[in-house]
């Protein structure tokens, strides 16, 4: 072999190190980008994972819809308490630990919207509580709270402008609330009434879902007036046991049930509320008391 052709393939074999070299190169830079963005994705994840639970872990256990509606078209005057209620209410629930949504003179849509922010927060431990001020109307066996804008004539308009409480119920069951608190004061004479072929006043009696406690402002089928201050006869006395410091009024059931005693009393029984209970364990207004359960 002469000196040119060993001069030509030490040559040749020199090109193909450094070919080699600069795939090997090339392919260990393609290795460390593609490592370093699943590093970067993978720390991406981590933190949409974390910003979800701190999300979760940051919405409240204990939350509430609070509506009080005063303004109706059809009635000869406004409601003077409601609104009063709703806001006196609210700001008793937010000091007991409560995430409250208040809404005020509510149309149809206002209602719906509040439903359904109100079933987007429920987790499995939520108490979850609704309070309506405003007219009632009962209808078959439903009883439905009425938006400001309700158009009715008849009874089937009040089942497609009314809000029915226990369809509320539900699907605070369906999203796993442990518990369910209601508070209606809507046992008023409403302006639409007399529309019907026939009526009933008042509330139907309401089927509740398991552990679930239920305060009206009257009996099921009657009625009462509104009375001169500033707060409804029920809110009051509500607000006045709920912010008793007393240990055995913390119970939501007690409370309830104060209240119901305390307004058939001041009203020499012309105005006597109902309690209506299936709950299991003991539920407390104070969000720093943890529930026992009820004995068998």
């Amino acid at each position: 072999m002469n000196v040119f052709s060993r001069f030509s393939r030490l040559r040749l074999s020199r090109r193909s190190l450094g070919l080699a070299a600069a795939l090997v190169g090339t392919v260990s830079l393609a290795i460390g980008a593609h490592a370093a963005l699943n590093k970067r994705a993978l720390d991406g994840a981590k933190v949409t994972a974390a910003e979800q639970m701190d999300s979760a872990g940051s919405r409240s256990s204990r939350i509430a819809l609070v509506i009080g509606n005063s303004h109706y078209p059809d009635a000869s005057l406004p409601l003077t308490q409601p609104v009063n209620d709703a806001r006196a209410l609210t700001a008793a629930l937010r000091h007991e630990g409560f995430d409250v949504d208040v809404i005020e003179d509510a149309s149809h849509d206002d209602m719906t919207r509040a439903v359904a922010r109100l079933k987007s927060k429920v987790r499995a431990d939520s108490v979850v509580m609704l309070f309506f001020g405003g007219y009632g109307i009962q209808v078959g066996r439903e009883s439905y709270m009425i938006p400001v804008d309700a158009v009715i004539w008849k009874e089937a308009d009040v089942r497609r402008e009314g809000i029915s409480v226990e369809a509320v119920l539900d699907a605070a069951k369906e999203f796993g609330a442990s518990a369910k608190l209601v508070v209606l004061d809507a046992s008023r004479r409403n302006p639409y009434e007399r529309r019907f072929r026939t009526f009933s006043h008042g509330l139907a009696p309401i089927t509740l879902p398991d552990n679930a406690l239920l305060l009206t402002s009257t009996s099921p089928g009657t009625v009462a007036d509104d009375s001169a201050g500033e707060n409804s006869a029920l809110v009051s006395e509500l607000l006045t046991h709920i912010d008793s410091k007393a240990d055995q009024a913390r119970d939501a059931e007690a409370i309830f049930n104060q209240t119901r005693v305390a307004i058939s009393r001041a009203s020499n029984g012309e105005q006597v509320p109902a309690v209506s209970s299936t709950l299991l364990e003991d539920i407390s207004f104070n969000a720093a008391h943890k529930p026992d359960s009820k004995p068998n």
